[in-house]
């Protein structure tokens, strides 16, 4: 009929029925999943160049939009090639489902062309891992991966499916079952015992802080967040996957914590007494710096049981449940702010007002060229999704106020796990699901040329994509701990960087270096203009190498404990 085997139709089928919307692969030598989504009325197919960009680019797709996104793969090094960016999905929640195919059964252990255990490979990142040897039990297989994905703790769901099972798909023309529509995502609230002892701890704090995770974010708490936060006298800061949970203009948000904790605020962090936890695993980054973090009184809240005593030790209260179904039975409980609460809100506003004035001042931005960047960023791109990757520099758009997340914007960051170059691949998948606004990628020239291959497929889908390049000439992060070490840094220099800028341009994009901090905001502002009409734009800001965000200045660099010289 199609050309297309009968297990792929069906399997298009059942992923359409279970809420999927886009399949990212690579083609295959003969017509597999890719190719019955490119044919169904209801799915998307993108084809990518890589199987790590794949990976990648569905993590970024379901981060956005909270729905699982597919991945599908060949058996043996595609499965490979794509680990660590599954690894990445993992580690920020992100629903995906791997479609796998497996070596004929003769070939198992025997030597079979690209015979390799997938499900050894998967131990360490899936929720679940499925084995399909017959077709009539695919669609089963596909809808149980999609509910393991949204549901508990979000992540990587595998199928598997036997060369068997594609070979004999049953009779032509028959179709899966159908199970009533897409799967959803299970919620719960707390019971009302255990909400009761979370009250009566809160209620107890002289200093409270809320912090929130991304799960706060994922599960839509802000509002509820906000509405405990007033009535409890707490400011509010996040982890960095919890940025974009709340609009950061708000009076009560005092930016991130640990590493991310722009100074004074880390003031804020050290200075609480109780702390109410959403949606966070209290991850090493969270936890930088924060050095009375182990003595302060825990509530806990989140929709994984795992998340409870992982990052630190058992919260005094365990609240399992929904994030923004918790808060508002949980807010009710509370009496009104006390006096003692009230003073306690009013310095910590104080500090935030004290980092406002000195990160946003526009007299000393000349020497910070990321910073100068980021500002023009704001004004910019007030409604963007704005993607992170991991670097030094670009560390810089982790500290609020340097970079802000608006009422309109949103943000999507990699995880734990900081895989380098997943802001350019991630970013793909976030602008075919956030067609309504404009995606900028922030990252250094070192993760832009690793994941270079994904602007061919972005340019291909008329993704009008934004590259903010913040350029040190090479790897930052090593070259500034090993500067800092006294060991050699010549390695971490690139000696021919790739062309990146004639490659934007060879895809119809524009490309551009601004010759002064001052020329920066008419070159985004030209991006701007060049994205909104479906083109990539590339804005390279040359940084120099002590253009260090205050985080690891602060934590990793002999110098940190005087930050006077940095505003």
């Amino acid at each position: 009929m199609s050309g297309v085997p009968a297990t792929w139709r069906r399997a298009a089928d059942a992923l359409a029925e279970a809420g999927c919307e886009t399949v990212f692969a690579l083609p295959t030598d003969e017509p597999g999943l890719l190719d019955a989504a490119d044919i169904h009325p209801e799915l998307r197919a993108v084809a990518v160049r890589a199987h790590r960009t794949a990976a990648c680019m569905a993590t970024g797709h379901a981060q956005v939009t909270g729905r699982p996104a597919v991945l599908a793969l060949g058996a043996g090094p595609p499965f490979g090639d794509a680990v660590t960016a599954l690894v990445e999905a993992d580690s920020v929640c992100a629903p995906v489902i791997v479609v796998t195919t497996r070596v004929p059964a003769a070939g198992i252990g025997r030597g079979g062309f690209q015979d390799i255990d997938q499900a050894a490979l998967a131990a360490a990142f899936t929720r679940t891992y499925l084995r399909v040897t017959d077709a009539g039990s695919l669609a089963w297989a596909l809808r149980r991966a999609v509910h393991m994905a949204l549901n508990g703790r979000p992540g990587v769901s595998v199928v598997e499916v036997a060369h068997e099972a594609v070979e004999t798909p049953g009779p032509d023309g028959a179709r899966p079952p159908s199970y009533g529509g897409p799967v959803r995502r299970l919620r719960s609230v707390p019971d009302d015992g255990a909400l009761r002892r979370a009250a009566a701890l809160l209620a107890d704090a002289a200093r409270p802080l809320l912090l929130l995770g991304g799960g706060a974010r994922a599960a839509g708490a802000g509002p509820a967040a906000l509405a405990l936060a007033e009535r409890w006298g707490a400011p509010v800061m996040t982890t960095a996957a919890g940025r974009g949970s709340v609009p950061e203009d708000h009076p009560l948000v005092c930016g991130s914590v640990g590493l991310y904790a722009t100074p004074p605020l880390e003031t804020v962090q050290c200075g609480a007494d109780t702390l109410l936890a959403v949606g966070t695993r209290l991850e090493e980054t969270a936890r930088l710096g924060w050095d009375t973090l182990d003595s302060l009184r825990l509530v806990q809240i989140d929709g994984d049981p795992e998340a409870f005593g992982a990052g630190v030790a058992e919260p005094a209260a365990a609240l399992l449940g929904d994030a923004a179904l918790s808060l508002a039975p949980l807010t009710a409980l509370l009496g009104e702010r006390t006096e003692q609460r009230a003073a306690w809100l009013r310095s910590a506003l104080l500090a935030r007002r004290r980092a406002w004035l000195g990160w946003t001042a526009d007299g000393d931005l000349a020497g910070s060229p990321a910073r100068a960047a980021l500002a023009a960023l704001a004004e910019v791109f007030p409604d963007a999704v704005t993607v992170h990757d991991n670097g030094a520099n670009d560390i810089w758009s982790y500290h609020w106020p340097v970079h802000r997340v608006g009422p309109r914007g949103r943000t999507v960051v990699p995880g734990e796990q900081t895989m380098l170059g997943f802001g350019l691949a991630a970013a793909t998948g976030v602008a075919l699901a956030a067609k309504d606004r404009p995606t900028v990628v922030v990252c250094g020239d070192g993760a832009a040329e690793m994941s270079l291959d994904a602007l061919p497929t972005a340019a291909e889908l008329g993704i009008g994509l934004v590259l903010l390049v913040l350029d040190n000439q090479g790897y930052g992060w090593p070259r500034l701990l090993r500067r800092e070490a006294g060991a050699p840094t010549g390695l971490t220099r690139f000696a021919r960087p790739l062309p990146v800028d004639d490659v934007v341009r060879a895809l119809g994009g524009s490309a551009e270096t601004p010759d002064s901090v001052a020329a920066i905001p008419l070159a985004l502002l030209r991006a701007r203009r060049c994205a909104e009409a479906g083109r990539i734009a590339l804005v390279r800001v040359k940084v120099p190498e002590d253009d260090v965000p205050p985080g690891i200045r602060r934590l990793f660099l002999a110098s940190g404990h005087d930050m006077g010289d940095e505003r």
